[in-house]
């Protein structure tokens, strides 16, 4: 019974099922089982609510139905004793021989334990970052793609067959706009800004002016006497080419890898927009005004119906993402996620009107939002705006506080919520800093066993570990805080909501560091006690690195 609410709901569940059948309904129909752990601790270690949840379906008062699942239960020898209190909680007060089934699992499957199953191998797409490649990446790209990575990573440890994507944006308006300002800035390095002044609308950062001395350096004065539109192209592809290569460089100091780079031009190479417009007029989505193409996704739930065909013939930006999200699907994606700026929010509901239209299960569709970051420096926000070239970039931060505190800070709010990103607190060594506080938990578990070591104590087998040796309560929570990670990472996946495996290991740190600041004393004592605390620590550490792992940080073992 080491997930001991997994063991605990398959009880009740199998006594609601015997009432349900009994009285002629189906065990379908029953409500999904919570636990919770009660307030006060002679309280039980786990309560449930489920005979209130049911009793209406099962034509039983609360408490009734209650006392009839306990009957059922029986007897366990993981459960000291069930009680029925109030109106109709269930109490379950458990014996310590589950915390050596926790001691058990954990250390017998290492940096697997906390896996699960849910995606039982079926494939998952996670889209992020996606920025054009139209300049370098600043803190706001850097929080979505903590949130994608780390998604991806839990994604793949609940079971998921997962592939990690970026979508190049190597069409359209802004492609020129960068050709353009590399091509002007090209000039004025040669001493002749007159034959193409810097347009207003441009890429005002240094970084042009570094892409324009690397075509200076390689191609001289190739470009000087061509016409500018015949030239653009170079501009255009290199630019483009040249940041795209600096942000995979970005993007793997701060410890993300993509599977995939897809690019928006392909979908043009390939002739897959006409083809996604196509699919939509065979279903009836679409129809003509103004000399434009209307897709109908007023029907799916959007304020309004959107153009796809301008009445010049050229397609939206709205039209490649249709495109491209059919792709997905007719790659066999079962679990779609697309990592938005919360500045897409508008977006939303004609994507997913598309997919619907589309003849896809909406369901399998999900957009994560990303709300902004506020970067203070010395206490003040710094704003960010890639066309001034006033941006702060992730590079510049993931350097000055390290990839661990970037990614943990990122991490630990839900997306879309907005987050205060504290430079100092984040570079700072201590117990205020919650980066700092996790790993500096890791580091105190691997220092008693490195100790232990150095007095030539070994951590002993498994069938050394006597839970009576385990009595306070804070070691108690300790172990069912342990027995709690398979189940978060499981709820973590089927929300998507990374911050809750950042939530669950500061708490498991916390709990740690209060047991070991109340004066544990593991490595003085002897026998059945120093053995089952020993183990108790390495099951800790192994919880501990297999979270941070998932966070795609690291797990030091000095500090």
């Amino acid at each position: 019974m080491s997930d001991n609410t997994s063991a605990l709901k398959a009880l009740v569940r199998g006594a609601l099922e015997e009432i349900a059948k009994e009285k002629g309904q189906d065990p379908a129909s029953l409500g999904e089982l919570h636990f919770e752990r009660p307030k006060q601790e002679n309280h039980g270690d786990w309560a449930t609510n489920a005979a209130m949840q049911n009793c209406k379906l099962l034509g039983c008062k609360p408490r009734d139905l209650a006392e009839d699942i306990v009957r059922r239960i029986g007897s366990d020898k993981h459960i000291r004793r069930v009680e029925v209190a109030g109106p109709g909680f269930i109490n379950f007060y458990l014996s310590n021989l589950w915390m050596g089934d926790i001691v058990r699992d954990v250390l017998a499957a290492g940096g697997d334990y906390g896996r699960v199953d849910l995606g039982k191998g079926r494939k998952a797409q996670v889209e992020f970052v996606s920025a054009n490649p139209t300049g370098p990446l600043h803190v706001g790209h850097g929080r979505g793609a903590a949130v994608g990575d780390v998604t991806g990573n839990i994604l793949a440890f609940a079971g998921w067959n997962v592939e990690k994507e970026y979508y190049v944006n190597d069409a359209g308006l802004q492609m020129n706009i960068l050709g353009r300002s590399a091509q002007s800035r090209y000039f004025e390095l040669l001493g002749h800004p007159e034959k193409f002044p810097f347009p207003e609308e441009s890429y005002k950062g240094h970084y042009i002016y570094d892409i324009a001395q690397e075509v200076v350096d390689a191609r001289g004065e190739e470009f000087l006497d061509q016409p500018l539109e015949e030239s653009l192209p170079f501009f255009r592809t290199y630019a483009a080419g040249r940041i795209l290569e600096q942000i995979k460089d970005e993007l793997g100091e701060f410890g993300v890898t993509f599977d995939s780079f897809f690019s928006e031009k392909s979908l043009y190479d390939r002739n897959l927009v006409p083809a996604a417009v196509q699919t939509l007029k065979e279903r009836g989505h679409l129809y003509e005004q103004d000399e434009a193409l209307w897709f109908r996704s007023t029907e799916y739930g959007d304020d309004k119906d959107r153009v796809l065909m301008r009445s010049n013939g050229v397609p939206t930006y709205f039209t490649s993402d249709i495109a491209y999200h059919k792709e997905k699907f007719d790659r066999g994606f079962e679990r779609v996620i697309d990592v938005w700026g919360a500045d897409h929010h508008g977006y939303v509901p004609r994507m997913k009107a598309a997919i619907e239209a589309l003849g896809y299960d909406p369901k399998k569709f999900t957009i994560l939002l990303i709300q902004f970051v506020n970067l203070l420096r010395d206490g003040e926000q710094v704003k960010m705006s890639t066309r001034s070239g006033q941006f702060v970039e992730l590079q510049e931060v993931v350097r000055e506080v390290g990839v661990d505190a970037a990614r943990y800070y990122f991490l630990m709010r839900r997306s879309d919520s907005h987050l205060d990103f504290d430079l100092e607190l984040a570079k700072s060594q201590s117990a205020d800093n919650p980066v700092y506080y996790v790993q500096y938990a890791h580091a105190r578990l691997c220092s008693i066993l490195q100790k232990a070591a150095e007095k030539g104590i070994a951590v002993p087998g498994v069938s050394a570990f006597d839970p009576d040796a385990i009595a306070t309560p804070e070691e108690k929570r300790l172990f069912t805080k342990l027995a709690q990670f398979p189940d978060e990472v499981g709820r973590a996946a089927a929300d998507l909501e990374p911050h809750r495996i950042v939530n669950y290991v500061h708490e498991l740190a916390g709990d740690f560091h209060s047991y070991y600041n109340n004066g544990s004393r593991i490595l003085e004592e002897s026998g059945a006690f120093r053995d089952s605390h020993l183990l108790m620590v390495a099951a800790i550490r192994t919880v501990i690195a297999n979270a941070l792992h998932l966070l795609g940080i690291s797990a030091p073992e000095k500090m």
